[in-house]
């Protein structure tokens, strides 16, 4: 995908190294926080006796809901990853959430009950949580101007080919030795620390710019007289975005194996799993491929809107209907799905573009963290929902109204098109 000389700006070394050590530990990142979702029903299934709870499906929706739940409240808690970057660097704070999720997710092997699963869930999503925020200002900051809005597109696929990676682990491994060692695998991401300590130097425009007095002093930036309102729109767009994903198309695995069960294919109902979650996942890649060129033509927000759309329709009628109509039909779906859930590559472009460098981690870190405290509770009522109605359709399909608030938030946003990145 990327050499050292390519059109129409050549990219130095750190550039190229800089840009497969945020893919990579955005693709190990979108691994190890997909996994629970590939593993929910028989992890749940396994863990719910051992922790005094009937293994029925409504105990498995309704505290597979509250571990969602638990998960992106450690995914909020990733705001503490900003200020610290905007403090000490970029790549030192990228090896330290490495470090933090591949060691969590790996003792989620180890847990005796639900309770002892959250616990390391939570603690894996502080890691996860601020992967994003470190790789997306990594490749803003170091790459060349001409070349940030292909560099986004292409960093946040990394994300959607952990997904990928992740049905391929549930599929080659789970299937055939279980759940504990799904998660076991999700330690793996740790050896990537080693070649970012040896092979990254930190992007020379935080070197040579504007770094925070401190690390409170970056975070307080934010709701200075400049930012505030724009931290507060980006905080809420954030917040429709991860609605959409942690309450809507997190729950694919479990609606595929539903449909499956109830279509007569219970024995292949894992594997379909797998496949399904590995369909939304090109379906991503391929919407974050086409974020450049849209984020160019229609504008960072036009851009934006058309995920939104994208996501609103595909999740209404892909679990209001299709759900209970076919699966065949479900998985067409599925795969305009994934493409609306790259609406998330677009903020990788665009917040970076409207803060300077002394608080631009911080902003980063905190818009994209106050969401899953959102989410948190969308999720909750998704698992409530699932548990009353004893289907995962329709409660999902309601999480698709969140979609509209957004649309309506956009035209207050800031147009960043055509403007360098902030000093």
């Amino acid at each position: 995908m990327l050499r050292y000389h390519t059109s129409p700006v050549a990219l130095t070394r750190n550039q190229v190294r800089s840009f497969w050590s945020a893919w990579a530990g955005f693709a190990l990142d979108g691994m190890d926080s997909f996994l629970y979702a590939l593993v929910l029903d028989p992890a749940l299934t396994s863990l719910l006796p051992r922790s005094g709870l009937g293994a029925t499906q409504a105990n498995v929706g309704l505290y597979g809901g509250i571990l969602f739940a638990v998960f992106l409240t450690g995914w909020g808690c990733a705001f503490v990853w900003g200020p610290i970057t905007d403090r000490i660097g970029r790549v030192r704070t990228l090896m330290l959430t490495v470090l933090c999720y591949s060691v969590f997710t790996f003792l989620c092997a180890f847990a005796s009950n639900i309770w002892e699963l959250g616990a390391f869930r939570f603690l894996a999503g502080i890691g996860i949580g601020g992967q994003w925020t470190l790789g997306s200002i990594v490749v803003a900051e170091e790459w060349p101007e001409a070349r940030r809005g292909q560099g986004a597109g292409w960093m946040h696929t990394g994300y959607y080919f952990g997904i990928f990676l992740a049905a391929l682990v549930n599929w080659a491994i789970g299937s055939r030795y279980g759940w504990r060692a799904v998660f076991a695998a999700g330690g793996l991401p740790a050896l990537l620390v080693a070649y970012i300590r040896h092979s990254l130097e930190e992007p020379s425009r935080w070197q040579s710019g504007r770094r925070a007095a401190s690390a409170s002093a970056a975070f307080a930036s934010l709701f200075s007289e400049e930012h505030r309102r724009r931290t507060l729109l980006n905080s809420a767009l954030l917040s429709v975005s991860i609605v959409g994903l942690w309450a809507g198309s997190v729950y694919v695995p479990s609606s595929v194996r539903a449909i499956a069960v109830r279509e007569g294919h219970a024995a292949g109902a894992s594997q379909l799993a797998s496949y399904a979650t590995m369909l939304l996942s090109c379906g991503t890649i391929l919407g974050c491929l086409l974020m450049p060129m849209l984020a160019e033509a229609l504008g960072r927000r036009g851009a934006l809107a058309c995920y939104f759309v994208v996501m609103f329709g595909s999740i209404w009628l892909g679990f209001g209907y299709l759900f209970y109509a076919s699966l065949a039909w479900f998985l067409v779906c599925l795969f305009v799905l994934g493409i609306g859930g790259a609406n998330f590559a677009v903020y990788t472009l665009w917040l970076p573009e409207q803060y300077p460098t002394s608080c631009r981690g911080s902003a980063f870190a905190f818009t994209t963290s106050f969401g899953r405290y959102i989410a948190a509770g969308a999720t909750f009522l998704v698992g409530a929902g699932v548990s009353r109605m004893h289907t995962i359709g329709t409660p999902v399909a309601l999480t698709s109204i969140a979609f509209l608030g957004g649309l309506v938030l956009i035209p207050w946003t800031p147009e960043t098109r055509g403007k360098e990145l902030p000093a």
